[in-house]
This record gives structure tokens, sequence and C-alpha cells, in this order.
């Protein structure tokens, strides 16, 4: 009797056991088969503005290197927030990624007094991609033809000039923001539904300037933008001559965000390894460099530690901004 208890309770311990660890096991072998389907890019801003470009631009050479199809699709809107919860909210398989800008994590609990998600716990950071520089242009009948005349006319101005962003609290606004802060200077903002309708109407002469996230740089190469400043604390290699802000006498002026891919929490840590080296693999590809430099960015390789390392610094920096200025999205 005693023996085929022992028996029963070691049966029991069996089953429980497989019980317990069968869901994992199963995650961990579908893990390894990954991806055995097409993988989906959520991008949380409208097409045309730098995330839906770096995220197109590594869409294709992912797909090759994963051997399935790589869909991108955007959900703008809110500033980036209903893309995020939408992929925070998503099975963690690895079917699923979002690409952003560094605000969604690093700005938006700052400005949002509730969000659908928390970005630091719903969502895991996988692959950064580039550093991705803001540019102060002016519209093309702007009176000043240097950063130090744009600065005096802003100035000499207040309230009577307006500039743009992708929405509030975007890289742009903050940039905006930081410029208005260190300088003395008002000026109206007026927010958009990303950067690529804003830089429309700086074209048209309906705003009088806006710091580009790079996608109006071709404009700025013909003549129909005029190029002030770079809004980082080195020079970009494409405008060699054109001086930053920082040199311009605002000190310290930094408003680069980093772009990159998140997942839902929970995926396989064998996906996010997997992720993480092709498209670090990807970004060291001269055909990924030269492209994001057009953009006016820099390809970042960066581990999910480091990546989620310098997310946190941006947080404070910009949390700083944002405290300042009464920032808020709601």
């Amino acid at each position: 009797m005693h023996k085929t208890g022992s028996i029963t309770r070691r049966v029991l311990a069996t089953v429980l056991t497989a019980l317990t660890l069968g869901p994992a096991l199963c995650l961990s072998a579908a893990a390894q088969n990954w991806p055995t389907k097409p993988v989906k890019i959520v991008v949380n801003f409208p097409p045309g503005g730098a995330a839906d470009q770096i995220a197109r631009a590594i869409g294709v050479p992912l797909s090759e290197a994963l051997g399935q199809p790589v869909v991108v699709e955007n959900r703008g809107g809110a500033n980036g927030n209903l893309g995020g919860d939408l992929v925070a909210k998503s099975t963690p398989d690895g079917y699923t990624l979002l690409m952003s800008s560094g605000g969604m994590v690093s700005v938006n609990p700052h400005i949002y007094a509730r969000m659908p998600f928390d970005p630091a716990k719903d969502l895991v950071p996988v692959a950064s991609a580039a550093r991705v520089l803001v540019f102060l242009v002016a519209k093309p009948n702007f009176p000043a033809n240097n950063i130090q005349e744009f600065l005096a006319y802003v100035k000499a101005n207040p309230g009577r000039l307006s500039y743009g962003s992708a929405g509030n609290g975007s890289s742009p606004h903050l940039a905006g923001e930081m410029m208005k802060s260190q300088a003395g200077l008002f000026a109206v903002h007026v927010p958009y539904r990303g950067a690529a309708p804003a830089l429309q109407d700086v074209l048209a002469g309906q705003l009088d300037f806006y710091f580009d996230p790079g996608i109006g740089l071709g404009q700025v190469r013909a003549g129909k933008l005029k190029l002030m400043a770079v809004g980082s604390l080195k020079r970009s290699p494409l405008f060699p001559n054109v001086p930053t802000l920082d040199e311009a006498g605002l000190k310290g002026f930094d408003a680069d965000s980093v772009f990159g891919f998140y997942a839902p929490a929970g995926t396989p840590a064998e996906v996010l390894t997997r992720v993480n080296r092709e498209i670090n693999r990807i970004l060291g590809t001269q055909a990924l460099k030269d492209r994001i430099q057009n953009l006016g960015g820099e390809a970042l390789p960066l581990t999910p530690a480091e990546f989620g390392a310098r997310a946190a610094d941006d947080s404070k920096r910009f949390g700083a901004i944002i405290r300042e200025r009464k920032i808020s999205g709601d």
C-alpha cells in the first residue's frame, strides 16, 4: 500500500510538472522555430516621418534575413501612444514589433497624467535604430540668413511667429521649448499629427520655422528652406558648415532622440536576441548607414540593455524641460 501511494505521488508530481512547464516548453519551441509567418512592425506615427522611413528601410533587409514578409503598419495618434498601446497589448510571440521615436518611452510618461499602458513595464527594448538629429529650418522668405540673425529676429518679435512640431512632447516640440527657454524667446507652438504635415506648412509659409527630424533636408538642399542650426551637440556631417545651437551660445543644447524597436513584455528572449542581432547587422551595412545619414541621423546599433539605458537617460533630460515649461499632452 505504501509502495502504491509513493508511485501515485510520483505520477501526480510528473503530471503537475508537465502542466507547469508545458506552456513554457511550447513557447520555447515556438521561439526556436520563429518566424513561421509574417512579422508586423507597427510605426506609431503617420507615413512619411523619420520613424516610418527608418522602419521601411530596415524592414526590407530584415524580411530577407528572417525568410518571412515584414509588414509595416502605421498607427499614429496621441504622440505615439495609440501604436504603442496596440503593440503593448499584442500577443508576446515576436510577430508584432513597434518602431517608435524615443519620445513614447522617454517623454510621454512625463506629459500625460494617464496612459493606456506603461511603456516601462508593458514593452521591452529590442534594438536601437538611429540617433535622430533635429535641424532648425525656417520658411524660404524668413528675414534672417544665419542663426544669430534668426535668434535676434525671433526675440524682437515676441508672440508674432509660429513654429510647428510632430505633436506635443515630440522631439521637435521639445527642441523648440528648449530654444525658447535658453534664448529667452516667445513663439507660438502649433502641434501637428506628425512631422510631415508640419513640414508642408513651413514650405507653404504658414509656419515660420520648425525643428525638422531630417525629412526636410531635400528641401534644404533645393533652397526651399533655410537651415539655421543643428539641435545637437555636434555638427551634422551632411552640413559641416552649419553650426549647432550649442555653438551659437545655447550651451549644452541637445535635442537628439533615439528611434528603435520594442516588443510586448513577455516576448521570448530567443526572439529578442535574434531580432537585435539581425537589426544590428543591417545597421552595419553601408546602404543603411547612408539611408539614415540622408535623413540627418546616425545608425546606432546597441544591445537591448544599452538601448534601455539610453532611453532612461533621455527621460531624465527631457523630463527637466517638460517640468520647467509645464508641457502637457492632455
